[in-house]
């Protein structure tokens, strides 16, 4: 009888659970109003201006809206530790106190006045968050060493080679809780939107399950963006991923290491993740520019193709700071190296046109509402790729010629001319 009845309980748990984890994915399959059509930003605080302050920060943010842009997603801006620090000022990843700012940029209040007019423009603002790790002087140091992962010897470990930063121990409970509690104070006290996780894989997926559903209880509708592409992570936890296959293949393409073969490999690789699942599209960011080069060095004359593609491939593009005025350098990352805002208006007026193209066709809109990509059979399959997107009554077609050659295109099952001409790295998008 009692085996009876414990079978029972666990069967009752076991439904539970499963009822549960339903009730979370179909909760996830519906991402807030704002973000199926956003593009997002990336900010660079002690790059973007010659100060390199929140105050000097925010005097861009009409501008960001004029460009277009919904999300800013601000990288980290807690204090930065100074043991082992690499470089005069350190990264903004090795992090001294979750619950401050860092007094170069300014203070609690001066970030809060950046999410006001941020809010009042109609924008949206995310926070890098590190939850892998903490600097190696961090408070957390000091009282509870227990939170941190350590060797044979009991010496705190740092993850890869990256020397100035302690790795975490998730498999304690109190580290956990009061790591959610941090999170949990920045949509409290300054009423962001959302996180972006750095080094998300390196987290237990338990973890950010149990935080995210915690956070939603505070604000229901924020946005999560995971450094990864690991697709559990997007189950319940994450609206989007980065889309690093299709950013590397971009990449080989542009360099002659690959073709659009490697590309269509890659957004078949999409259909891991779960359909909702946001990828995100991107040329640069902080850590391409900063450690592979910038955009202008790793696609040379394709720069303005792959930064179009973006926009048109299924998912949210990203533009990082300085890539809308054409800034053509490498930002140091642990010393003061500032954005020249005086480079090329071209691309401020190539990524207006295509945020507009994206805000006004819903085909392009992020999963679900957006249509799914369907390929148009051409001539020269390993040099162009063309395809149509239609939802409803919106259609857009796409014809992309990832090649430096001159190509006589014909393409089949097409409303266009049976015949085009495209020179290198030319591409036509028509709605």
């Amino acid at each position: 009888m009692k085996k009876i009845l414990l079978l029972i309980t666990i069967l009752v748990i076991a439904v539970s659970c499963s009822n549960k984890k339903q009730k979370q994915i179909e909760e996830a399959r519906h991402h807030a109003d704002w973000v199926y059509n956003a593009t997002i930003y990336e900010v660079n605080i002690r790059q973007y201006t010659k100060e390199g302050t929140f105050n000097a920060f925010e005097k861009h943010i009409p501008r960001l809206k004029e460009l277009g842009v919904e999300i800013l997603w601000m990288m980290p801006i807690q204090p930065i530790g100074e043991e082992k620090r690499k470089g005069t000022l350190g990264s903004y990843y090795s992090i001294k106190d979750y619950t401050k700012t860092n007094p170069a940029f300014g203070s609690l209040e001066n970030f809060k006045q950046i999410v006001n007019a941020a809010h009042n423009s109609g924008m949206k603002v995310i926070l890098d968050w590190v939850a892998n790790h903490t600097s190696h002087d961090a408070v957390w140091t000091l009282e509870h060493k227990d939170w941190y992962v350590t060797d044979s010897l009991g010496q705190i470990v740092s993850p890869y080679d990256w020397t100035d930063v302690a790795k975490l121990n998730y498999n304690n409970a109190d580290m956990r809780k009061t790591m959610q509690e941090a999170m949990a104070f920045w949509i409290k006290e300054t009423d962001i939107d959302g996180f972006r996780c750095d080094v998300a894989y390196e987290v237990p997926t338990d973890f950010w399950e149990s935080t995210v559903a915690g956070l939603k209880n505070i604000k229901p509708d924020i946005f999560m963006l995971a450094e990864a592409a690991k697709p559990e992570l997007n189950t319940t936890a994450f609206d989007a991923y980065y889309s690093w296959d299709i950013h590397h293949v971009m990449n080989d393409i542009a360099q002659g290491k690959a073709n659009v073969d490697s590309l269509r490999k890659a957004l078949a690789k999409m259909s891991e993740f779960p359909d909702y699942a946001i990828p995100m599209q991107f040329t640069s960011n902080h850590d391409e520019n900063s450690w592979k080069g910038t955009e202008f060095e790793r696609m040379g004359d394709a720069v303005t193709t792959f930064a179009a593609l973006t926009f048109v491939l299924p998912g949210m593009p990203l533009i990082y700071s300085g890539q809308e005025a054409g800034f053509n350098r490498r930002l140091q990352f642990f010393e003061k190296d500032s954005i020249n805002w005086n480079s090329s208006n071209n691309f401020t007026s190539l990524y207006q046109t295509l945020i507009k193209l994206k805000k006004a066709n819903k085909v392009l809109f992020c999963p679900e509402p957006g249509g799914k990509l369907e390929e148009i059979k051409t001539n020269q399959p390993e040099k162009i790729f063309a395809f149509q997107r239609e939802v409803q009554d919106n259609k857009i077609i796409a014809i992309f010629n990832l090649s430096p050659d001159v190509i006589e295109l014909t393409m089949e099952d097409s409303t266009l001319p049976p015949q085009t001409k495209l020179t290198p790295w030319e591409y036509k998008i028509i709605e």
